[in-house]
């Protein structure tokens, strides 16, 4: 059967090539099933792997792009999140279609990519695989969705890929964004969603890197058709850069833009240098005419020197804190416990759920400290391989193992010395890596695999945890020694339905996420009953998503991602009765004895509650 379904498929493509028959809804994949047949000579009924480079190769390869994958590994890591659930693979892959980086769904899905060699290292090229989403968006420099059997070669039909062109700062081709699904109950529609998210991740990935190689200049965003364009330029007014959207909205090329041509020439604005990044300026043509309203971000070193600071309005380091804190008043407290310790070098373990935003706080954390200036280096214990966890950590000399660089690698540890190191879902380091992160900790220095002497260094240590560490560290399953070296002070990061402020906060990320948008009754109705079993980073994600799917500005129950919630019994039953007791407490402000009585609990009952569910009290 499955070699009949082959045979049609090549007459089907024959047909195409001899313009006896179309391809329904796109001659883009009839314009690629042509070019293979025709200038690139391919088989479509042609079996086996894609080429595959080796791990030297691979390396080879990635080199031009470490800057580029460095500044867009945050999004990425973003998008395989939330495509995770639904099967995808996600990859980036350089210009030649050489997928340098992957992230693989859930190990039943993940098991078929491996089986057919798509992840790391695999070339798909339309010039070697024929029509497919990688190397098909490559060769047009276009987004596309490649569905099941428009792939040229036959053996590909049970993926569909969806693709976004990735281009660099200079609006160069440097890759490509892909994401792979192999369900086949997934209409069209569902990967036409999946490719609106992935070319708005992809567009925040070209900003992001963008902004990354013009960190010293002043950076204006230009509203245009083909979406916002990025425009940097120097404290004289000279255009520096543009990415591509820029250069197609004004025409600027690369030799107007090396001759330093005058921003004037094309955009007039009122400049303001003590101006935030995040507000609006209205722009102009060089001939008077509006052009929309735009934002203009100040270089780094303009916004670390405010122009007129007020005595009587001190900077509050701990703002960004505050604002993640919200009207909680179990994170206003510790938040508060946080302002008392100032910059005493204690450890902090901070504790919530995947998604509750661990990270954001561990970086406000080291922005309210002494160490703001020097690095914040992160890494999360449960993304990476354990067998790169040791060298990513500790660092390597040359030729310290088969495949280390030649001038080894200073580690992450050392690379945070002076600033902030923050591990997340340090629950999942391994028992080995544990006893020497131990060691770290108590003689603050670091062996490097293959050194003769210890780097020391001096790091704030910030570790994030989804798991109960005191309950591993009672079974053996995590160092006990080590838990109370990171407990220095905790933090428990509640859940995004277990927030007072649940309310305020979908509206600001609904702003951020979705600007210009605005929600209907419906909408709300539904966000605000609905669980959010994924809390902050879910949320942005539905939210985002329903910004793109928005008609006239709208947001309706239709454009939210929501889907079931059940999750296990026990965990319901848990939440549920935390937020109960949550709500008995903040009637009764906080008093133990009236809430216990309105419980019908005894006192000592709900003390053992309220310390088993990690619930703060005012008391």
């Amino acid at each position: 059967m499955a070699s009949l379904s082959a045979s049609n498929h090549v007459a089907r493509v024959l047909s195409v090539a001899n313009h006896v028959a179309d391809v329904d809804a796109s001659s883009r994949i009839a314009n690629s099933w042509r070019r293979c047949l025709v200038n690139h000579k391919l088989d479509p009924a042609r079996q086996g792997p894609p080429q595959t480079l080796t791990e030297a190769e691979i390396r080879h390869a990635a080199e031009p792009m470490e800057e580029t994958i460095r500044l867009a590994m945050p999004e990425l890591d973003d998008l395989a999140r939330v495509l995770r659930e639904a099967g995808y693979c996600v990859n980036l892959a350089d210009a030649n279609a050489t997928m340098l980086f992957s992230r693989l769904p859930g190990e039943a899905d993940a098991r078929m990519f491996l089986d057919w060699k798509i992840y790391t290292g695999s070339n798909f090229a339309e010039t070697f695989e024929g029509t497919n989403g990688l190397g098909t968006a490559l060769a047009e420099e276009k987004p596309i969705l490649v569905h099941r059997d428009e792939h040229f070669r036959a053996q590909w039909h049970m993926f569909s890929c969806a693709v976004a062109p990735l281009f660099d700062q200079a609006g160069r081709l440097a890759g490509a964004i892909n994401i792979t699904s192999c369900r086949a109950d997934l209409e069209r529609a569902a990967h036409q969603l999946a490719l609106a998210v992935t070319m708005e991740a992809t567009r925040r990935m070209e900003g992001a890197i963008f902004r990354g190689h013009f960190r010293d200049a002043w950076i204006a965003t230009v509203p245009g058709d083909g979406g916002d364009g990025l425009i940097a330029y120097d404290d004289d007014r000279r255009i520096v850069g543009a990415c591509r959207s820029a250069r197609a909205l004004l025409g600027l090329t690369d030799g107007m833009i090396a001759s330093g041509i005058d921003l004037s020439r094309y955009i007039e604005f009122d400049h303001q240098p003590g101006r935030g990044a995040d507000d609006a300026v209205r722009l102009r043509r060089a001939d008077g005419s509006a052009l929309g309203h735009g934002h203009v971000a100040p270089p780094p070193r303009t916004r670390a020197r405010p122009l007129a600071p007020r005595r009587d309005a001190p900077v509050d380091h701990h703002d960004a804190l505050h604002r993640l804190a919200g009207r909680d008043l179990g994170l206003i407290k510790s938040v508060n416990r946080l302002r008392r310790i100032g910059d005493r070098n204690l450890p902090v373990l901070l504790h919530g759920e995947t998604g509750v935003g661990k990270d954001v706080f561990a970086r406000a954390i080291h922005a309210a400290s002494n160490r703001a200036r020097r690095n914040y280096v992160a890494l999360n214990c449960a993304a990476m391989p354990e067998s790169l966890i040791d060298a990513e950590l500790f660092g390597y000399e040359a030729g310290a193992f088969t495949g280390a660089r030649r001038d080894g690698s200073k580690g992450l540890i050392v690379q945070a010395d002076g600033g902030t190191l923050f591990l997340d879902e340090i629950g999942d380091m391994p028992i080995g890596l544990q006893t020497r992160l131990l060691r770290v900790l108590e003689n603050r220095e670091v062996w490097p695999l293959g050194a003769l002497k210890p780097v020391a260094v001096d790091i704030r240590l910030i570790s994030a945890t989804h798991r109960d560490l005191g309950r591993m560290a009672e079974q053996g399953a995590f160092r006990a020694d080590l838990y109370f070296r990171l407990r220095g002070i905790e933090v428990h990061l509640p859940a995004l339905r277990e927030r007072a402020d649940r309310g305020d906060i979908i509206r600001q990320i609904a702003r951020e996420e979705a600007p210009g948008c605005r929600l209907s009754d419906e909408a709300w109705s539904q966000l605000a009953a609905y669980p959010f079993p994924g809390n902050m980073r879910q949320l942005r994600h539905v939210l985002r998503l329903a910004g793109c799917t928005a008609e006239n500005g709208v947001i309706t129950d239709a454009d939210l991602d929501l889907p079931p919630f059940g999750g296990r019994v026990e965990q319901d039953l848990e939440a549920a009765e935390r937020a109960t007791i949550i709500e008995a407490l903040r009637k009764h402000g906080g008093r133990v004895t009236e809430a216990a009585r309105t419980l019908k609990l005894s006192r000592a009952t709900l003390y053992r509650k309220i310390k088993l569910l990690r619930i703060e009290t005012t008391q």
